[in-house]
């Protein structure tokens, strides 16, 4: 410590005559000094200011030194804040007593100047380093808590936590789950309208608003593929209820994708696609890494919105016997799907407390 970066030292003591004889040799190695002539005012001191050392005397109306250093170590805030005591009392109790309760070191009156000085200095010294660790360390937690938040983006919180225990090979079977694919209508033609700049804000901006409901329904979000969008219900953690969480998010997509317009000012349309069944899950890759799912339930879910019509949410019989008691669906009929031949196909349109809306007629789109 030099006079360069000098410390802020309290002196607390009740003889004003060594507390300005103090304060003057202080100020002259260049510290900031202020002064408490009682333990009471000096703790008041330290907890409405910084100090990066106090100078502290024991025998003291009111609060004396012993209680001040215990009132200081038992503060989680001020128990880091270096005291040298500085006392009359030369006997070895009173040494011992004070370095127990956590001062650094323990000095006679009168003082020896340079004894004094080169105290200060140490005490001063290793507070500055201790900060710096503090500083580093604070700084290590920030990154580490941005870090996280990145994996969380990328990984279910229970896959992260596996993924730090050390495990390589994740991958888990899931009995029933429930999974929706949606992409946008015309999206390829809308893309031919607008620059990278827009393209990419409205994504940015519908995602978002689905992100936000996969959220609120306790969702996981799988990922995004140009204007894709996938979310499963029932993993990494189990739910009963899982298929009626994915419905109701369905129909809110619907809700949101038509807040936002075409170049034309038309209403934007979303093909969704649901399915019920068994999924292996797990984390492909080292350094890209993601949280995928494999099977024929996800294939077909991926059929269901792709041999879809605009602005519904095609499902698949699975859902329909499902759900039917709690949401209105309309049989769409069967449908030739990609993979699968023949198959028998219904439109959610609403839950049962809620009037059905029209739906599209079932062409392509």
């Amino acid at each position: 410590m030099t006079k360069l970066d000098p410390g802020r030292i309290l002196v607390v003591d009740d003889n004003a005559d060594i507390r300005d004889l103090l304060a003057l040799q202080l100020e002259r190695q260049g510290h900031v000094v202020a002064l408490a002539e009682d333990g009471r005012r000096g703790l008041k001191k330290i907890r409405e200011q910084q100090f990066d050392l106090v100078l502290l005397d024991v025998v003291m109306p009111e609060i004396n030194g012993y209680q001040v250093l215990e009132n200081l170590k038992a503060d989680p805030i001020l128990r880091h804040v270096p005291v040298v005591v500085i006392s009359a009392l030369d006997g070895l109790d009173s040494i011992v007593k004070c370095i127990e309760l956590g001062a650094e070191d323990y000095l006679f009156k009168p003082l020896n100047a340079v004894l004094l000085k080169a105290r200060i200095d140490s005490c001063l010294e290793k507070k500055r380093l201790r900060d710096q660790e503090q500083a580093y360390l604070e700084q290590l937690e920030d990154e580490r808590e941005k870090s996280e938040r990145l994996l969380l983006n990328i990984l279910p919180e229970p896959i992260a936590d596996r993924l730090k225990q050390g495990d390589r090979t994740i991958a888990d079977s899931f009995l029933e789950v429930t999974v929706l694919f949606a992409d946008i209508v015309d999206f390829t033609k809308l893309s031919g309208f607008l620059s990278a700049t827009e393209l990419v804000g409205l994504l940015n901006e519908v995602f978002s608003a689905f992100d936000r409901l996969s959220e609120q329904y306790g969702l996981e979000k799988i990922k995004t593929i140009g204007d894709a969008y996938m979310v499963v219900g029932g993993l990494p953690d189990p739910r009963s209820d899982h298929a009626e969480a994915v419905a109701e998010m369905a129909l809110d997509m619907q809700k949101e994708i038509a807040r936002f317009t075409t170049a034309n000012h038309s209403p934007l349309r979303m093909r969704i696609g649901l399915n019920t069944g068994p999924v292996v899950a797990g984390v492909i890759g080292r350094k890209k890494f993601i949280y995928d799912l494999w099977g024929d339930t996800v294939n077909t879910a991926s059929r269901m919105e792709s041999h879809g019509v605009g602005g519904c949410i095609q499902v698949t019989a699975e859902i329909y016997e499902r759900l039917q008691d709690k949401y209105h669906f309309r049989e769409r009929g069967t449908v030739y799907v990609k993979g699968k031949g023949e198959m028998t196909t219904y439109f959610l349109t609403a839950r049962k407390n809620a009037q059905a809306p029209s739906t599209p007629n079932p062409t392509r789109a």
